[in-house]
C-alpha cells in the first residue's frame, strides 16, 4: 500500500461521509444517497468519483452552489416520462424520487424515461443504470457537465466530459455495465495526476492555447481532449442534446462545479426498458454474445462484474480522510492501523 494511504473501516467511512454531509447541511435522505453513491463508486475501484469527489459537494454547499436540502419536484407530461426539477439539488434525489414511477412505467409500457434540469454533478453514472438493472430493466443514462472538454486540438472548451452509461442485467450475476465519459479521461482523473505532481499520457489534454500538453497543471487551465477524435466530440455532442432535452444548461453555459455560487444547473436522461416485451432473452443472448466476444479475444467491456467487491475495508488517500474526518468534527487524527 502506498505511503500516502490509509485503510480505513468500511462502516468508518460509511460514519464519516453522514456526518461531514450533516454537517454541511445537508438532508438525512441526501446524505444517504451521497454516502451510498461514493461507496458504490469506491467499490468498483473508482476512487476519483468515490470519496474523494464527495468533498466536491461538501464544498459545493459551503458556497451555496448546491442546496443539500433541496427536494425535486416531479411531473409526468406523458405516461412514459417522468420529469424533475431538482431545484439545485443533486441528480441522486431527483432519480430517487422518481425511481418507482419510472420502473412501474416502463413495466407497464415497455419504455419509460426520466429527464432532470437543475442539478449538481451527477457523479457516477452507473449508479442510475444499475439500479435500474437490478430491477431488471436496461438502461441507458447520459449527463452533461460544465464546459471541460475541446472538440480538437487548438481550440477551447465546448462540451462537457458528458458521461454516458448503460447496463443489462445478466443471469444470477451483477449487471453488465459500461460507464465512459466523452473525453478520453475524467476530468478528476487529471485533477488527482496534477495533485501527485504526474504527467498526462500523450493525447489527453490541451493547455490554455490549445496545444497539446502532457503537463496536468496546465491542462487544468485548458481543455481535455474527446476520445476518437471528431467522433468522440459528436458523442459529446450526442448526450449533450438528450441530456439537456428537459432544460439543463448547455456545457458552455454551465457554471462550474468546483468554483462561484451559481448551481452548474446541468441536466441528465435516463431510459429504461422493459427487455421482457421485446420477446426475447435479452441477459441471456447478451452474456452468450460477451463470452463469445471473449473466447475471440475482445476484452471484456466496461465495468467487470468479478471485480465489484463491497469491500470491509478501503484504503483512501491520506489528504482526503483527513479532509472528511475534519469535515465531520473530528479533525485530522489517524485511525487505528488496520482500519477500525
Amino acid at each position: 500500500m502506498p505511503d500516502d494511504q490509509t485503510v480505513v473501516a468500511r462502516g468508518e467511512v460509511n460514519r464519516l461521509c453522514r456526518a461531514a454531509l450533516a454537517a454541511a447541511g445537508a438532508s438525512p435522505g441526501v446524505a444517504d444517497l451521497l454516502t451510498d453513491a461514493a461507496l458504490f463508486a469506491e467499490d468498483r475501484g473508482f476512487s476519483g468519483v468515490g470519496v474523494a469527489h464527495l468533498l466536491d459537494y461538501l464544498d459545493a454547499m459551503d458556497a451555496g452552489r448546491l442546496d443539500g436540502r433541496a427536494v425535486p419536484h416531479l411531473s409526468s407530461p406523458t405516461p412514459a416520462v417522468v420529469r424533475s426539477d431538482a431545484r439545485g439539488g443533486i441528480a441522486h434525489a431527483g432519480f430517487d424520487a422518481a425511481f418507482d414511477r419510472l420502473t412501474e412505467a416502463a413495466r407497464r409500457l415497455g419504455v419509460a424515461v426520466f429527464v432532470q434540469h437543475g442539478s449538481y454533478t451527477c457523479g457516477q453514472l452507473a449508479w442510475f443504470t444499475e439500479r435500474l438493472a437490478g430491477a431488471g430493466l436496461v438502461a441507458l443514462a447520459t449527463a452533461v457537465s460544465p464546459a471541460l472538454l475541446a472538440a480538437g486540438p487548438g481550440g477551447g472548451r465546448v462540451f462537457g466530459t458528458n458521461p454516458m452509461a448503460w447496463s443489462v442485467p445478466r443471469v444470477q450475476q451483477p449487471p453488465l455495465t459500461v460507464d465512459q465519459a466523452s473525453s478520453v479521461t475524467a476530468f478528476v482523473a487529471v485533477r488527482e495526476r496534477a495533485a501527485r505532481g504526474e504527467a498526462l499520457p500523450d493525447g489527453w489534454a490541451l493547455d490554455a492555447e490549445g496545444r497539446p500538453t502532457t503537463d496536468a497543471e496546465a491542462a487544468l487551465e485548458g481543455a481535455l481532449l474527446p476520445f476518437g477524435g471528431y467522433k468522440g466530440a459528436n458523442i459529446a455532442l450526442f448526450v449533450e442534446v438528450f441530456s439537456s432535452m428537459a432544460g439543463g444548461l448547455w456545457s458552455l453555459d454551465a457554471p462550474a462545479f468546483t468554483a462561484g455560487s451559481q448551481s452548474p444547473s446541468i441536466g441528465m436522461f435516463v431510459l429504461a426498458v422493459d427487455h421482457g416485451a421485446l420477446g426475447s432473452d435479452v441477459p441471456g443472448r447478451v452474456e452468450q454474445h460477451i463470452d463469445r466476444l471473449a473466447d475471440l479475444g475482445v476484452r471484456r467491456p466496461g465495468i467487470n462484474p468479478e471485480q465489484v467487491v463491497v469491500a470491509d475495508r478501503f484504503e483512501l488517500q491520506a489528504d482526503v480522510l483527513d479532509a472528511l474526518r475534519h469535515r465531520a468534527g473530528r479533525g485530522a487524527a489517524s485511525p487505528t492501523p488496520g482500519g477500525a
